[in-house]
């Protein structure tokens, strides 16, 4: 019987371990075999072992059998992200921030109807930003800032009704503020500093009525300050300088008692706001907020 029961826990063991190390389907492994190789994994920091198992493979997470992360963030990935991501079908997160990735976005990469982060940020991807983001009802987060992004901000971006951050910071966007933004409720984190966005925003910030920092400094956006946006209590972090509004009256309400920043061309409201670090951007809070993170 005690031989019995030490057979049945080794079994027990063995069977355990072999879940914890079951193959992911042959699409998966090979899509990742793929991303290697067209990012020169072999001049990775943190390097894959193709003979091992994926589970084994750094930033990459496993569960339920099939890949639902890939972080690589600073691994010094180059090249391009290969078509075909969509075969990650559970992906919920993919942070390929600080890397030298270039290259248009996959077309397929705004299909992951599971996705929650996608951060891509201070890599050198070019090209324009998907239309459709009509499966993306379950992300959080879109950061891409730091790129070589061009075109317009699709209409389409305020499908994302789950959207808390969107970073689209320092690239050379071009065009108005989509009127589709003001849809997104959720919203914390609006972040569009050094573009080439342009014209009067007909944005109903007011909307927003969850967001904590709003960044439009350095493009080009004129006209009048959407009177809405005084009426966001929960601002904390707001700069506006380098654009060519009109007025900023519409501020001398702002009802929101949390400002710890307020950056604009209007000395009165600086001083109003209690700026009192004018040199400070948003991109290099995220830098140090991104070492964190990873």
């Amino acid at each position: 019987m005690k031989n019995f029961i030490t057979y049945a826990c080794l079994i027990f063991i063995l069977s355990c371990s072999f879940t914890v190390h079951a193959q992911i389907p042959s699409s998966e492994k090979q899509y990742l075999l793929d991303f290697n190789k067209r990012t020169i994994g072999e001049q990775w920091q943190n390097k894959w072992d193709l003979q091992d198992d994926p589970s084994t493979w750094y930033g990459v997470e496993i569960t339920d059998g099939h890949v639902t992360a890939l972080k690589l963030y600073r691994n010094n990935l180059k090249g391009a992200i290969p078509e075909g991501i969509s075969k990650l079908s559970h992906l919920k997160t993919l942070n390929l921030a600080f890397n030298i990735i270039e290259g248009k976005l996959p077309n397929d990469i705004f299909q992951l109807e599971e996705l929650k982060e996608i951060r891509l940020e201070m890599n050198k991807l070019s090209g324009n930003l998907p239309q459709d983001y009509s499966k993306m009802k379950q992300l959080e987060e879109l950061s891409v800032f730091n790129n070589l992004l061009q075109g317009t901000i699709p209409e389409g971006i305020g499908e994302m009704s789950n959207l808390k951050s969107l970073n689209l910071s320092s690239n050379y966007l071009e065009g108005s503020l989509p009127k589709s933004i003001e849809k997104l409720a959720k919203l914390e984190r609006l972040e569009l500093f050094g573009n080439k966005l342009a014209g009067a925003i007909e944005v109903d910030l007011g909307r927003l009525v969850n967001l904590k920092e709003l960044i439009l400094s350095y493009n080009k956006f004129e006209g009048d300050l959407p009177s809405g946006m005084a009426t966001l209590s929960n601002l904390e972090f707001v700069q506006l300088q380098g654009n060519d509004f009109r007025s900023l009256n519409s501020l001398l309400r702002m009802q929101s008692s949390k400002l710890a920043v307020f950056d604009s061309d209007d000395e009165f409201l600086n001083m109003k706001f209690g700026s009192t670090d004018a040199d400070r951007t948003r991109i290099v809070d995220t830098k140090y907020e991104d070492a964190k993170r990873n």
